[in-house]
């Protein structure tokens, strides 16, 4: 392509914009297809398996194909309720709708747009009551149900220049900068995947970690091939007797534990007076192809603890694990128990499920076909993508963390806010061959570690059922990768003395949820465990506020001994490495 001889006025200068964004769109396209075609055959790996979503299909429509009489009613119902809701979207006499996607108040105000909304979420509700009147339970009405709210969210008129009122109303406001805007960071996002349209949900250059997150001041004492032990500089001029070890997911990195100053749950301990650690685990490569499930426990937990005295000269120590890191946490006190080691002398999981009998949306990815077929594309990198965890999250919660996205960058043509939490999430790690496939075969197919004897580690077998560390066991309310019906059990497996708690919100924003001026969420306790969820939710009582402070008052009421001089990093046997955040949370 080649530039026109355009003069120099507001419409040509918005042209000769357009026309240098479809030059860099050109050279963007080719380099992704000169990309693709260089892969080799059958090595790409996608979250999403059209095979086993088709034949999932074909089995439902069989189902309702052989209730014909059944089909038809509900078909009728549903278009009789679409054409009463046509007719009242052009009278303005429909119900209030709370969705978020239609929150802006042209949805109200336009007639065409108010219709489209309401006939596309009448189709939604249509559409669900049909699926619910047929089998449910099995993993192929799962799968439909799942990706058919994919499509229907995908076609909501939000999504839609022509039919988003907001959106025709900046292209108009801007005369039509806003389009051109929006073109521009799809182009970015492209160019940031590589050919792979990587949705930004966060502004990449808002922060650095070290600089913005991750700040608490701390030295990297230990570390060996997994990770990077970081003890933090005292905030108190005497801290507790035991040591408080940090364990996070391995699937991003350790900061979702020490954001910014009012949302660092690291900073609120030690404000508190505890000795805090922390593990930051390797980024890993395909040098780690070998890696199990039992490395992370020997080169994480197992040698911090290790570590830890000889920085301290403690012996016992309380131990924290999050999401995936909780579930390494509850292995390691089961090996522990079963190899008469006391050392853990009070456990937390934070949204960490033990129990996969029902792990909700996220079992439509995995099966032992996507198994295999993970199996091989692993076979040729030694390792998972960061961003197919990423992506597969996402499509959970799709309509905020996919189709706002697309409305707010592409068709108003904004940049996403600065969001700690949201640039936390896209700052993802590679998950190593051998301990992914070891998680998803034992822990999450065959459900292995919560039956006795099920799992094997350093040759030992391993019982939940032989720990009597007490354990604190925080769910969340809205979580979606970890339901907290599936984490409530945990409250009948464990040996010792349990204490459940419920937080508001969902996987991370229950999570990280500090006490302060702004009392978000909430939490819900009770003292009695009955085998239902539900039945326990329902005597529950709920406080306002951060569950932070109860967990910690659980906490020090169990290490009643007299405090001891503030540890420095360095003053014990472990020499300082480098400062925090240390190196290995920083690899991309």
């Amino acid at each position: 392509m080649s530039n026109p001889d355009l003069q120099s006025d507001p419409l040509n200068e918005r042209l000769l914009e357009y026309w240098s964004l479809m030059q860099r769109a050109q050279g963007l396209f080719v380099r992704a297809a000169t990309s693709t075609a260089a892969k080799v055959s059958g090595g790409e790996f996608s979250v999403v398996d059209s095979a086993s979503v088709m034949a999932a299909y074909a089995k439902v429509g069989m189902a309702m194909a052989a209730k014909p009489t059944e089909l038809m009613a509900l078909q009728q119902s549903a278009f009789s309720k679409m054409a009463n809701v046509w007719l009242a979207g052009w009278t303005g006499t429909g119900s209030e709708v709370k969705d978020r996607r239609f929150r802006d108040d042209s949805w109200n105000t336009d007639p065409i747009a108010r219709v489209c909304r309401d006939v596309h979420l009448a189709l939604e509700e249509a559409t669900l009551d049909i699926l619910n009147q047929f089998p449910e339970g099995s993993k192929d009405h799962l799968r439909v149900k799942f990706y058919t709210r994919q499509i229907l969210s995908a076609l909501a008129p939000s999504n839609f220049l022509s039919l988003n009122p907001q959106a025709r109303r900046k292209l108009l406001d801007t005369d039509g900068q806003s389009l051109l805007d929006g073109f521009s960071n799809l182009l970015d996002d492209l160019e940031r995947g590589d050919g792979r349209l990587d949705i930004a949900t966060n502004d990449p250059k808002a922060f650095v970690v070290g600089r913005d997150l991750g700040t608490t001041p701390g030295k990297v004492v230990f570390q060996n091939d997994m990770m990077q032990l970081i003890q933090f500089e005292p905030r108190t001029d005497t801290q507790r007797k035991r040591p408080i070890l940090f364990v996070p997911a391995w699937i991003n990195k350790y900061y979702i534990m020490d954001m910014r100053e009012k949302n660092s749950l690291v900073r609120y301990m030690l404000d508190r007076g505890h000795t805090v650690f922390i593990i930051s685990w390797v980024n890993p490569g395909s040098e780690h192809a070998e890696k199990s499930f039992e490395h992370y426990m020997n080169e994480g937990p197992l040698a911090a603890i290790d570590a830890i005295e000889q920085a301290t000269g403690e012996k016992k120590i309380n131990i924290l694990g999050f999401c995936i890191g909780g579930i390494l946490v509850t292995a390691t006190l089961a090996y522990l128990a079963a190899k008469g080691d006391n050392r853990i002398a009070a456990a937390t999981t934070l949204a960490t499920m033990v129990d996969f009998t029902d792990v909700g949306e996220i079992g439509v990815f995995i099966d032992d076909e996507r198994l295999q077929t993970l199996r091989d594309h692993m076979a040729e990198t030694g390792h998972l993508e960061g961003h197919h965890m990423q992506d597969m999250f996402s499509m959970i919660r799709e309509n905020d963390l996919v189709w706002s996205f697309h409305v707010m960058n592409y068709l108003m043509g904004n940049k996403p806010p600065a969001f700690d939490l949201l640039f936390w999430n896209s700052d993802s790690t590679r998950l190593p061959a051998a301990m992914l496939l070891w998680y998803l075969e034992q822990i999450y197919l065959r459900n292995a570690l919560r039956k006795p004897g099920g799992l094997t580690l350093n040759g030992t077998k391993i019982d939940l059922g032989k720990i009597e560390t007490p354990v604190f066991v925080l769910a969340t309310k809205e979580d979606h990768i970890a339901p907290w019906s599936s984490v409530y059990p945990t409250t009948r497996l464990l040996g010792g003395e349990v204490k459940f708690v419920l937080g508001g919100s969902g996987h991370i924003a229950g999570v990280i949820n500090p006490p302060g001026e702004r009392e978000k969420y909430g939490y819900w306790t009770g003292s009695e465990y009955p085998e239902s969820p539900e039945e326990w939710l329902e005597n529950a009582t709920h406080t306002k506020g951060s569950w932070w402070p109860a967990w910690a008052d659980w906490l020090e009421a169990k290490d009643r001994a007299k405090q001891v001089p503030a540890r420095v990093p360095g003053a014990g046997k472990l020499e300082v490495i480098e400062d925090a955040p240390g190196s290995y949370v920083l690899a991309k």
